[in-house]
């Protein structure tokens, strides 16, 4: 059914970076020993009473202004009444309709175009503990019972919500890659996602043109590989159903990793389940104008923008721009390398940077932040491949070097004897010697024949042990043939 038409929101979960959690003084970690971290008002004991955390609202409300968000000038808590063996306090304290940031918006683009996916709210609550469910498959019901570790109950999360306005899951994955590279701009999470700190619940229909099909939430996707592909496959699946003439029920279902699929949990619930009502303990966050312009003044250049100046101010493909930006890490480390190489072609150093660089560190499981090999290292050795100093492939030897032993290139040539020979009388003799040996050959080549030309330039950058510069190379043999 081509004319079906896909409809797709999301709702991300993002733990914010602070050092304590949202309601009380325990210290906020990943891993550890279960059950360390906690204390009586993050395990719900009666007569404790919640104390918000201000680091996280000033998180919030940068993430909401960084979105196109208007700010709540008074925002409250609600509890979120459900029950659930890691939540505590059967209930969670969250924000409902009175939420801390509303109606902004976001663009993605994809080979499709670019989109502008509306962003419906943004708001704060506590994360819930964490079930291990004790069996072969590690999920409930493959599990002979069930452990609790309330370390993460209480973290702080803020929660973007989107309008409905993806159309794929190509778009789904995108937003979520450029909401992703937002928040690390704003180094208000490390947005781990192996280790949970961003969640993504997708919500999925499809139906006619004009109509509003059922809504299926698929939860707790922890990768943007996954978000992808349970949203292509629920896309499919509900096609399929209406295909062959059923409906499709609003529902909950959970992302199989292993097998590729998604599978019911439960049907969906309704705002009304959770028995909202406002947090008794807990009074409004009222903003002031100078608490709101000291936390906006800190909101640097995002990704959109610096895209955009990669672009005008250095030359760079729009591929090459959002390779770069996505990371910070990435785009700060090219900015410095691009200085370092003063005078030449940014685009050189953004090719050494993406496919040489971060290709290797890639493979062996290091990064930017653990390199050895600094921005102003890089851009001295793209100095010395792009002056002629060395030829690209003696550049990629040098790298392999640089980042064993984190010494300066123009070391590891001189230690090498890796200098590119760019001489015309040096090399012109070895030209003349390489087509006196091979007669039959330039024979050949002057008779039409201009395939053997390769084997002449392996035996000129043989006998010169590969220092000959090729392009130098190319015009003696060019000039000398024809002569």
């Amino acid at each position: 059914m081509s004319d079906l038409v896909t409809t797709i929101g999301l709702e991300i979960h993002c733990e914010l970076a602070t050092s304590t959690k949202m309601f009380c003084g325990c210290a906020v970690g990943f891993g550890g020993e279960p059950n360390t971290r906690v204390c009586q008002v993050c395990l719900g004991h009666p007569g404790t009473l919640p104390v918000p955390n201000e680091q996280a609202v000033a998180y919030a409300i940068k993430i909401a202004v960084a979105l196109g968000c208007g700010i709540a000038p008074s925002s409250i808590f609600h509890r979120k009444n459900y029950f659930y063996p890691d939540m505590p306090k059967n209930y969670q304290i969250s924000q409902y309709d009175i939420p801390l940031g509303l109606k902004g918006v976001l663009e993605v683009t994809t080979d499709a175009g670019t989109r502008a996916v509306g962003i419906t709210r943004v708001h704060l609550e506590e994360d819930t503990g964490k079930s291990l469910h004790m069996g072969s498959g590690g999920r409930i019901h493959d599990a002979t019972y069930s452990l609790e570790d309330f370390n993460r109950a209480g973290t702080p999360l803020v929660e973007i919500v989107t309008e409905p306005d993806m159309t794929s899951p190509e778009e789904g994955r995108a937003f979520a890659q450029e909401l992703r590279s937002i928040l690390e701009y704003l180094e208000v999470s490390d947005v781990r996602l192996e280790e949970g700190s961003m969640r993504f619940d997708a919500n999925i229909s499809v139906a006619p043109p004009g109509e509003r099909g059922a809504k299926v939430e698929v939860k707790n996707l922890n990768s943007l590989k996954s978000l992808h592909r349970a949203l292509a496959y629920e896309e499919v699946r509900q096609r399929e159903v209406l295909g062959g003439g059923g409906a499709i029920d609003q529902s909950t279902r959970h992302w199989d990793e292993r097998s590729g699929v998604t599978r019911p949990l439960r049907t969906k619930e309704h705002a009304f389940d959770y028995r909202y009502f406002p947090e008794p303990d807990l009074v409004p966050i009222k903003p002031s104008p100078e608490w709101l312009e000291a936390i906006t003044s800190g909101i640097p250049e995002l990704p959109p923008a610096r895209r955009r100046r990669f672009i005008a101010d250095y030359g760079l493909t729009p591929y090459d721009a959002n390779v770069l930006v996505a990371s910070r890490a990435a785009a700060d480390y090219f900015e410095d390398a691009a200085a370092a190489a003063a005078g030449i072609e940014p685009k050189q150093v953004a090719n050494w940077l993406a496919n040489d660089l971060l290709g290797r560190l890639s493979e062996r499981g290091e990064d930017l932040e653990t390199t050895r090999v600094t921005p102003q290292a890089l851009g001295a050795l793209v100095g010395l491949v792009a002056g002629g100093s060395i030829s690209g492939a003696q550049g990629k030897v040098v790298l392999d070097e640089m980042m064993v032993s984190g010494r300066p290139p123009a070391e590891i040539v001189e230690e090498k004897g890796l200098k590119q020979v760019s001489g015309r009388s040096e090399l012109k003799a070895v030209v003349a010697g390489v087509l006196a040996a091979n007669s039959d050959v330039v024979d050949r080549i002057r008779g039409g024949d201009a395939k053997p030309q390769g084997f002449l330039v392996g035996q000129i950058m043989k006998a010169t042990k590969g220092q000959a510069n090729p392009a130098v190379v190319q015009e003696l043999l060019k000039e000398m043939l024809q002569g």
